[in-house]
C-alpha cells in the first residue's frame, strides 16, 4: 500500500463537473439492483448517529486491489467468483474479531463500483471499462454491515495507471480526454495535483461514493505526489508557472494544493452526510528532527512533508480528518524509524486534537524473505500492541493486509487474536 468500467461511461469536461455529478448520479441510480444507499435498512437515515469520535476499539484490515493483491485473486473471474472471495474476506475479518474493513475501490484512477466518473477497474475484468456484471462496492457495504463490519471506502487520489503509456487507458478515460492532467513519473502516470480542475474531478468521483453507498468513512492511503524516484523528475512546471504566484517556493505551493485537496474532501463530505468519517493512512514519518525538531527522533529516507508534499501532523492538529492511521510499518528497535520512537510520537501529535489515531501495522512483513529477524518472530506483532496500549491516544490498529490476515504468516495473526481480542468488540457504529 503501504493503493472502468461502466454502462454509459460519461466524462464531463472540467468547467461541466457539477453538472455531471447531478446527471452521472441520477442516470446511475435507476442501474443498481443492490447496495445503493437509500433510507431503508442498512441506508443512510438508518445510521445510528455517532460524533466525531469512535468510541470503542479499532480493529480493521485493509482490503488491496490494485495488482490483484488481496482482491480479486486474479482479473477475469467471474462475477460469483469474485463475490465469493470478497465475502470470505469480510468472514475472515469476523473469525479475527476484527470490526472494519478498509477495501479499495478506486485503485488507480478508476471504480469498484458503476461511476459515472470513471471506468471500470481492470483488475476486475482484466480489461479496464468492462462491465463485470455486477456492483462490488454495493455488495461489500451490505455484507460487511451484515457482519457487523464497518466499510471504509478506500480511494488513492492521484494514481492513473502502474505503466507510463496514456494511449493504454481506454479511449474515454478522463487522463485521455484531458492529456494535460497527466504526468509520467517513475514509470507510471499521474493526476497533477497542482491543476484545480483536477482536484474538483478526484473530489466528485469520490463523492459520487458517498452520495450513493452506506459506507462508514471515506479512507485515503500514502500517495499524494508521489514517492521520489531516483534521477526522475515530476514536470509540473507548467501548472506550477500558471498557479503558484504568492509561494515562497515549489514545494509549499504543492504542499497548498494537498492542504486544499484534504480540507475540501473533508468538508463536502460532511456536507453530503455528516456521518460519513474521513481518514487518511500516511506513511509513518511526517519528518525527522534532524530537519524539524517537531519531528520525530527518526532518521528516515523519506518525510511526507517535504518528499510526498503531505502536511499529515497539520492536518490532525487542524482536525480536518476524522481520522489517522500512520504506517508504522517497521519492527521495535529499528533504528531508523523505531516503532517505539514513533507511537508516542503520533500520539503526541493526536492528543486533545479529537481526531482518533488507530496505528497501521506491516502484517506483510511477518516472515517475508529478507526482512530483519524481528519479522521472523510470531511475537513482534503482539508486542506491537502490548506497547501501543500504553498510550491512551491510540484508539486501535489497522492490519496490511487481508491476505496475510487469511493466511496468518507464522501465525502472528493468531498470536495477536489470542493476546488482545478476546471477544468482538463492535465500533459505535
Amino acid at each position: 500500500m503501504r493503493h472502468l468500467r461502466r454502462r454509459g461511461f460519461v466524462v464531463a469536461a472540467a468547467g461541466a463537473l457539477a453538472a455531471l455529478a447531478t446527471t452521472g448520479e441520477a442516470a446511475a441510480s435507476a442501474r443498481f439492483s443492490e447496495g445503493a444507499g437509500t433510507a431503508g435498512e442498512g441506508g443512510p437515515m438508518g445510521r445510528a448517529a455517532w460524533g466525531k469520535r469512535a468510541t470503542r476499539e479499532f480493529r480493521g484490515m485493509w482490503v488491496a486491489t490494485v495488482g490483484n493483491r488481496d482482491w480479486p485473486s486474479v482479473p477475469g473471474l467471474s462475477a460469483a467468483e469474485q463475490r465469493a472471495e470478497l465475502l470470505a474476506h469480510l468472514d475472515t475479518a469476523v473469525e479475527r474479531r476484527l470490526n472494519a474493513v478498509m477495501l479499495q475501490v478506486r485503485p488507480t484512477a478508476d471504480a469498484l463500483w458503476p461511476s459515472p466518473y470513471e471506468p471500470w477497474s481492470q483488475y476486475l475484468t482484466g480489461v479496464q471499462g468492462r462491465d463485470p456484471g455486477w456492483d462490488p462496492l454495493g455488495t461489500a457495504v451490505r455484507e460487511a454491515h451484515r457482519r457487523g463490519l464497518e466499510l471504509h471506502a478506500w480511494f488513492n487520489p492521484y494514481r492513473v495507471a502502474a505503466h507510463a503509456d496514456p494511449s493504454r487507458l481506454v479511449p474515454c478515460h478522463p487522463a485521455r480526454q484531458h492529456p494535460h492532467w497527466i504526468v509520467p513519473y517513475g514509470g507510471r502516470l499521474y493526476y497533477n495535483p497542482g491543476i484545480p480542475e483536477v482536484r474538483a474531478f478526484v473530489e466528485e468521483a469520490v463523492l459520487d461514493a458517498v452520495r450513493r453507498y452506506d459506507i462508514d468513512a471515506v479512507h485515503f492511503d500514502d500517495y499524494f505526489y508521489p514517492y521520489p524516484v531516483a534521477g526522475q523528475y515530476f514536470d509540473d512546471d507548467a501548472a506550477w508557472a500558471r498557479y503558484g504566484t504568492g509561494y515562497a517556493n515549489r514545494a509549499a505551493w504543492r504542499r497548498a494544493n494537498i492542504d486544499l485537496l484534504v480540507r475540501e474532501t473533508s468538508e463536502r463530505i460532511k456536507g453530503v452526510n455528516k456521518h460519513v468519517r474521513f481518514g487518511i493512512s500516511p506513511f509513518g514519518v511526517w519528518r525527522n528532527a534532524s530537519t524539524d525538531p517537531a519531528g520525530s527522533r527518526t532518521t528516515a529516507g523519506v518525510q511526507t512533508y517535504d518528499d510526498l508534499h503531505a502536511d499529515t501532523r497539520a492536518w490532525v492538529r487542524r482536525g480536518w480528518i476524522d481520522y489517522v492511521v500512520p504506517q508504522v510499518y517497521w519492527h521495535m528497535g529499528f533504528a531508523a524509524a523505531d516503532y517505539s520512537t514513533l507511537v508516542p510520537w503520533w500520539s503526541a501529535v493526536a492528543d486533545g486534537t479529537g481526531v482518533d489515531l488507530y496505528i497501521g501495522e506491516a502484517l506483510y512483513k511477518v516472515g517475508m524473505a529478507g526482512q530483519p529477524s524481528a519479522w521472523h518472530d510470531p511475537a513482534e506483532l503482539s508486542r506491537h500492541l502490548t506497547y501501543a496500549s500504553r498510550y491512551p491516544q491510540v484508539g486501535g490498529h489497522c492490519f496490511f493486509s487481508a491476505l496475510e490476515v487469511g493466511t496468518d504468516p507464522l501465525g502472528a495473526m493468531t498470536r495477536v487474536v489470542e493476546d488482545h481480542y478476546p471477544t468482538r468488540v463492535r465500533t459505535a457504529r
